[in-house]
């Protein structure tokens, strides 16, 4: 694969936008762009249907350099996503993390957040997508946390939104698809037109399922709980980093359904997810969670997560890429 270094002031920040198409001949692309010159036919099909998948990647500014978080799972989810939506790609997970990794490295970035596209172009503008081509992008930009600075020492205040996450058998939800975050979108907005941080949404049936774009955990008594699968949410990767970290500090997590009621009956309630990372949730519906604070296990969660990404603490896991390193092939 090549790749042309082109660097631009964008959005008051040095990023490049990397395009692929699918090619004639495997392994080849387009040479890179910059955010000015990528376009979009107003009538690809992405712009009316959402048919994208795509995915939110972190790099760190390491101890030891610039290194991507969990870049391959969040590659394969990637490959995951478009396959369910019957699109092929011609890239490989390893070429996409490459790929990324050079990203990074053009726009000479230490910290920042990574973003691959994948969507149907401009070729059918009816709903059936299958005659429209296959394009794939993927830019980075810096930044910082997502609710804000003090909302990871702090946390947030949340409400649990009137708008119930989609059912299982109308979009599949372990796919991370553009079409998923309208849902995401109204979610979102009523939580801040009701003067909250964030939004907590429910399955059809009434039980706990996530945010707007991230996923939620509760702690009682040393053990954490989070919604299933089946609870129409996101399978996130920071989710299954922090079931990993909990269980090697002696803490037990359970994937069950929860009501909602037992949001606000917890010791503890935290997000998770890229974004957000580990942020507390200090209320739900104006009601105090546990001590109004980040609790000890949230600050413990915190403190481990923390210490990993910026590299004062051994990457036993092997979670981090170095941006200068080539992305291996699995074994």
């Amino acid at each position: 694969m090549r790749y042309r270094s082109l660097q631009t002031e964008w959005l008051l920040q040095r990023e490049q936008l990397c395009r692929f198409r699918r090619p004639k001949k495997f392994g080849t692309t387009e040479n890179g762009l910059t955010g000015d010159d990528a376009q979009l036919h107003v009538l690809s099909h992405v712009v009316s249907y959402g048919s994208a998948v795509f995915e939110g990647i972190r790099c760190y500014d390491t101890k030891q350099g610039p290194a991507i978080f969990r870049l391959r799972e969040h590659m394969q989810r990637l490959m995951n996503s478009a396959k369910i939506y019957r699109m092929d790609l011609a890239f490989s997970v390893e070429e996409f993390g490459n790929a990324a990794c050079e990203l990074v490295r053009h726009n000479k970035l230490n910290a920042c957040y990574v973003k691959p596209i994948v969507l149907r172009g401009y070729g059918e503008v009816g709903v059936n997508p299958l005659n429209s081509p296959i394009e794939c992008y993927m830019a980075c930009w810096t930044w910082g946390a997502y609710l804000g600075p003090e909302a990871l020492t702090q946390g947030v205040d949340v409400g649990v939104s009137s708008w119930s996450r989609i059912a299982p058998n109308t979009l599949p939800a372990m796919s991370k698809a553009a079409a998923n975050y309208m849902n995401s979108q109204l979610i979102r907005m009523e939580a801040t037109f009701n003067g909250y941080a964030e939004g907590i949404a429910l399955d059809t049936d009434g039980h706990v399922s996530e945010g707007s774009g991230m996923n939620v955990f509760l702690v009682h008594d040393d053990v954490l709980y989070t919604p299933p699968l089946a609870t129409s949410i996101l399978p996130g990767i920071t989710r299954d980093s922090v079931v990993r970290m909990a269980q090697e500090h002696g803490h037990h997590s359970k994937r069950i359904r929860h009501p909602t009621r037992n949001a606000v009956h917890r010791d503890e309630v935290f997000f998770v997810g890229t974004a957000v990372e580990i942020t507390p949730i200090r209320s739900v519906d104006h009601i105090q969670v546990g001590k109004g604070v980040a609790g000890p296990i949230t600050r413990k969660l915190q403190e481990e997560f923390f210490a990993i990404t910026s590299g004062s603490k051994p990457d036993k896991h092997h979670w981090l890429t170095p941006v200068n390193a080539p992305v291996a092939a699995a074994r």
